[in-house]
C-alpha cells in the first residue's frame, strides 16, 4: 500500500515544530500528491501553545500557502484547520467566514479545549477526565454525549474528516460512521493516535463510510509516515476502495 496525501500536518503556527516549507520538502521527498496544513483552532489551551493565536490567522496560513503552491508545482497544497468541537450542540471554534475560505476542515474532540459553555466543559471535559474515573457518571452517559457531539458538528458543518474518533472519549462507532457517510465525511486511521482497532474500521466500514489515513505530523520529519496505520488496514477486512488516500 501506498499513501498519495497528508491531510492532517501541523507546523509551527500550531504546536509543530517545523515551517510550512519543511512540511512541503517532506512530502515531495515522500512522493505525495497532496498535503494538507492543518493546525488546531483557537480554543486549544495548554501551558503550551497548540492552537492558532485566532481563526483570522488561518488566512494568514491560507496566503502562504497560495504562494508555495504557485511555486511548486509537482504537489498540491491545502489550507486547513483541525477545529475543535466546542459545544454539545456541535459548535466549532472557528467562524464560518473563514471555514468558507479553507480548502479542507478537519474537526474532532479534544479535552484540552476551552469550551463554550460550563455544560459543555462538563459533559465533554471533567466527565471523560474525572468524573467516569470517580464512577460519578456511566460509560453509556459519557458515550452518548461525545458522540452526540460529534454527530451535531457532521450535520451543521461541512467537515471533510473527522479526526482521530474514539481517541481519549469514547463513542459509538456505528453512529457517528453512519452519519458520516450520510453527509460525505471521512472517518480519520490516524497514525499518531493508534487507537483505533480493527474491531472499529471494520464495524464502521459496514456503514458504506470512507475513511482517509493521516500522520498527524506535528513535526517534519513525520509527514507522510503512517506505516503503523497501514498495517492496521491490513489487519481489516475493509476494501481499500472506501480509504480515499492509499492504492
Amino acid at each position: 500500500m501506498r499513501l498519495l496525501a497528508d491531510y492532517h500536518t501541523h507546523t509551527n503556527y500550531g504546536h509543530g515544530t517545523g515551517l510550512i516549507s519543511n512540511n512541503i520538502q517532506q512530502a515531495l521527498e515522500k512522493g505525495l500528491e497532496e498535503l494538507a496544513i492543518t493546525e488546531h483552532g483557537p480554543a486549544s489551551q495548554s501551558l503550551t501553545k497548540l492552537g492558532v493565536k485566532d481563526a483570522l490567522q488561518l488566512l494568514e496560513i491560507k496566503n502562504e500557502v497560495s504562494n508555495y503552491n504557485r511555486e511548486v508545482k509537482e504537489l498540491n497544497i491545502l489550507a486547513g484547520v483541525e477545529a475543535n468541537i466546542v459545544s454539545l450542540d456541535g459548535d466549532l471554534d472557528i467562524p464560518n467566514f473563514v471555514l468558507e475560505e479553507l480548502d479542507i476542515v478537519l474537526a474532532g474532540l479534544h479535552l484540552w479545549i476551552k469550551p463554550q459553555d460550563l455544560k459543555t466543559g462538563k459533559r465533554l471535559i471533567f466527565d471523560n477526565m474525572i468524573n467516569y474515573r470517580l464512577g460519578l457518571v456511566s460509560k453509556e452517559e459519557i458515550r452518548y454525549y461525545n458522540t452526540q457531539a460529534l454527530i451535531n458538528a457532521v450535520e451543521k458543518y461541512d467537515i471533510d474528516i473527522i479526526t482521530h474518533p474514539g481517541f481519549q472519549l469514547d463513542i459509538d462507532t456505528i453512529e457517528l460512521a453512519k452519519i458520516c457517510q450520510k453527509n460525505d465525511t471521512l472517518l480519520e486511521i490516524n497514525n499518531s493516535h493508534q487507537q483505533l482497532t480493527t474491531d472499529f474500521i471494520n464495524a464502521a466500514a459496514k456503514t458504506g463510510v470512507k475513511f482517509v489515513v493521516n500522520s498527524d505530523a506535528h513535526k517534519s520529519t513525520e509527514i507522510g509516515e503512517v506505516s503503523s496505520a497501514l498495517k492496521l488496514l491490513k489487519e481489516t477486512n475493509i476494501d481499500l476502495n472506501q480509504v480515499i488516500n492509499v492504492v
